[in-house]
This record gives C-alpha cells, sequence and structure tokens, in this order.
C-alpha cells in the first residue's frame, strides 16, 4: 500500500505532445469536517483553492453566487454553467463540468454559525461522483477515485420554484450568529507537502519515490530510506519536536495532519545500515 505525500506536480507539454493519459485511479485527500462531512479541495477555472464537500444525495454540483462570478462562471438562463477547469486535489481533472449556481441554505447556515470548523464554498454531487467509483476508508488520509466509463446523464430539473421557503435558514442563521456573538475563524492554511511516496513492506514503511525538486528531495531524502520515526515543529518554533515511531503508512498521515506550509518535518530514517536524520521544510500544497 502506498500514500502519496504531495500534490501533483505540473507538466509543460510542447504543442506538438500527445495528450496525457487519464490515471486508472486517484489518491485524493480528504478530512472529516467537525460536522462529519467528507471535504475535499478543488480549483475551479485555475483559482483556488475551495473547499467541497462530498454529497451523494446532492443532484449535481453546486456553488454558491459570489464564488460564480469570483471565478468568472459563465451561466445560462437557467442558473447553469460548464467550468473551463474543475480539478480536485491529487491530481484529478473532471472534463466538462457543469454546475448549478445557487445559494444552498444548508451551506450559508453551517458558515454562519462555523459549524464544520471551516469554510465551506460547495458540493460536489451526482453529476461527477457517478463518473467513479470511490472507495472510502476512514482510517487512511486519502479516498480511492477510479474512473468508470460512464456519462451520467445532465441534471436539468432544478430550481424554478426556490427551496420551498427554507432558502431564509440561511439568512437567519446568520443573523442568529451575530446575536449570539458567534464570529467563524475560517483563515486559509495551505496544506503543507513534502513531496515524497511511501510503500509498506513487512519490515517497515519505506520512501519508494521523491518528486523531483520538491521539499523532500531538496532536503536528500531518497527511495529506499527507510521511515523510523517523524515529528514535526511548527513554524518559528524553538522547542524539538515530539517524534512518532513509524510502522505504518497511517502513522505518517496522523503526524502531518495538521502541518502546513512553513512548518518543517524532522524525519529519522535508516539508509542502509546507517541512521540519519533529514530536516525536510514543508512546502505549499493546495
Amino acid at each position: 500500500m502506498s500514500f502519496l505525500l504531495s500534490v501533483t506536480a505540473a507538466i509543460a507539454l510542447a504543442a506538438a505532445d500527445p495528450p496525457i493519459k487519464p490515471a486508472d485511479r486517484y489518491e485524493i485527500p480528504y478530512r472529516l469536517t467537525d460536522t462529519k462531512h467528507v471535504l475535499v479541495r478543488t480549483k475551479l477555472n485555475g483559482k483556488g483553492p475551495y473547499n467541497f464537500i462530498l454529497d451523494t444525495g446532492a443532484p449535481a454540483v453546486f456553488v454558491p453566487k459570489k464564488l460564480a462570478k469570483e471565478i468568472g462562471l459563465k451561466l445560462d438562463s437557467k442558473g447553469w454553467g460548464e467550468f473551463e477547469s474543475f480539478e480536485i486535489e491529487g491530481g484529478l481533472k473532471v472534463e466538462k463540468a457543469t454546475t448549478r449556481v445557487e445559494d444552498l441554505f444548508q451551506l450559508e447556515g453551517m458558515n454562519g454559525l462555523g459549524l464544520a470548523g471551516v469554510e465551506l464554498h460547495g458540493v460536489i454531487g451526482y453529476n461527477v461522483l457517478a463518473k467513479f467509483r470511490i472507495t472510502y476508508d476512514f482510517t487512511a488520509d486519502k479516498l480511492a477515485w477510479i474512473p468508470l466509463e460512464f456519462d451520467p446523464p445532465p441534471v436539468r430539473a432544478i430550481g424554478g420554484g426556490g427551496q420551498g421557503g427554507l432558502e431564509l435558514l440561511g439568512p437567519m442563521m446568520k443573523i442568529l450568529a451575530g446575536f449570539m456573538g458567534i464570529k467563524p475563524n475560517f483563515d486559509a492554511k495551505p496544506r503543507g507537502f513534502l513531496g515524497f511516496e511511501t510503500d509498506e513492506r513487512k519490515d517497515g514503511v519505506f520512501v519508494k519515490a521523491v518528486l523531483a525538486d520538491g521539499p523532500a528531495a531538496k532536503a536528500g531524502l531518497k527511495p529506499g530510506d527507510k521511515l523510523t520515526a517523524v515529528g514535526v515543529a511548527p513554524s518559528g518554533s524553538k522547542k524539538k519536536p515530539s517524534m512518532l515511531d513509524i510502522d505504518r503508512p497511517r502513522d505518517l498521515a496522523k503526524a502531518f495532519a495538521e502541518a502546513k506550509a512553513g512548518d518543517e518535518a524532522k524525519i529519522e530514517i535508516l539508509r542502509g545500515d546507517k541512521a540519519e536524520t533529514v530536516l525536510v521544510p514543508f512546502g505549499k500544497g493546495l
């Protein structure tokens, strides 16, 4: 089992080069919000990242009007638009993704009260999710998305009658939050990344591959290094990080769960029979 600890590197192609073949499987980083929604990060029309929750009960991708304006989304007369680019963290680009532009009271209310612990920008629903076989493993830090040869039919029968009056709940919850003195804190903290992939073997966790020019490569981490312990020192901290022994890839996910750009990873390794320590500054992820 391997876990990719990096964002996908951008690849420049000459005009004469053949198009990139889609992968057979994508490892999509996710997190659970405080309300236990599955959250992934996206870039829309080259802008972002934005926080989207996965909702198998939603018929389509939904974005609020403010975000649609921010990314320059062009709409038809019924409130539908097609993204110029729709990218999900983990290297997945969804072609010809359409979206419904609507201010969902559920998101407005959750954001107004800060219930999710993070600002939510939209919902990914059936018209995108149906294109993939998605494996949920809540003991891991990534979801497996396998592309299917299935093009879901367009969803166009939404809207026209509002949300049955429920659309008033969003603004009401915002007002309620003000009366209660609730001020959600949605400061952006870009995900830190190190740029290496691991491989779990019988005798431990090893570095499988290192992203060229990534933080790990620049710090000297090499394929074949056995990871024995890791720790994270927050940016600007002079304290020594507490170290966590590495027996499974999930130990890495636990150790790096809160790491952000500018923090430093202390990685203890075995290179052959020699024990070494590598210090790797976290780069800025998506």
